[in-house]
């Protein structure tokens, strides 16, 4: 995929950027050198290949994220931090409605 003048200008437009011509070819350019990288990554075949949890494991195998298990640790205290709010309903706080 490649940008053409045209697109950089309506590009710009829509983005409220007043760029002048000289600004609008860099910007072409560097735009099409982005979308060049983009198509190169795209034609590596990364079939068979295992995604990793970290980049560094790529070099380390034994790696291991410190992450907790995902367990419930506190009591569900909801009944009695809405005790003090002055109104509730299944659970919701109920607020005064401030938009008409």
């Amino acid at each position: 995929m490649s940008l053409e003048l045209t697109d950089v200008k309506r590009l710009a437009r829509l983005a409220q950027l007043d760029l002048t011509d000289e600004q609008a070819s860099k910007t072409l350019a560097k735009l099409n050198g982005i979308f060049d990288l983009v198509e190169q990554l795209k034609a590596v075949d990364t079939s068979g290949i295992e995604p990793l949890n970290h980049p560094i494991a790529a070099h380390q195998n034994d790696l291991a994220l410190r992450l907790r298990e995902d367990a419930v640790t506190e009591p569900n205290r909801r009944e009695d931090y809405q005790k003090v709010a002055p109104a509730t309903q299944d659970g919701l706080y109920l607020v005064p409605k401030v938009i008409e």
